[in-house]
């Protein structure tokens, strides 16, 4: 009889970050959300899916649970800053979104985190 193979978790959540239109800085809730923002940074979406973002994005411009500033200023995805760490686990989507936010405000992004 062979041996039974230990099944090895698939990880299917994923942090992205959408680039968003600099106007979105005249949106008063944005502004004040982001005191400190640079403005020689974007200002940037953070988020977390079980979908690929890719189709994520789509569902924000579609109008699909979308978040407004996504639906109106998102231009496109800044894989750049989140494709090294995905895919994971729920839980550390959770976390890392986050985190990410936080990173990325420090910075100086204008950042939305959803």
């Amino acid at each position: 009889m062979p041996a039974k193979r230990k099944k090895t978790p698939r990880y299917r959540h994923s942090v992205y970050v959408v680039l968003l239109s600099s106007d979105v800085i005249y949106e008063p809730k944005f502004r004040r959300c982001n005191l400190g923002y640079d403005p020689e940074k974007p200002c940037v979406y953070v988020g977390m899916t079980g979908q690929s973002p890719d189709v994520r994005f789509d569902k924000h411009k579609a109008g699909l649970k979308a978040n407004r500033y996504v639906k109106k200023f998102g231009i496109r995805l800044l894989p750049e800053l989140y494709e090294c760490y995905n895919p994971m686990p729920y839980e550390a989507a959770l976390d890392m979104e986050i985190e990410l936010a936080i990173h990325l405000r420090e910075k100086g992004y204008g950042v939305w985190q959803g």
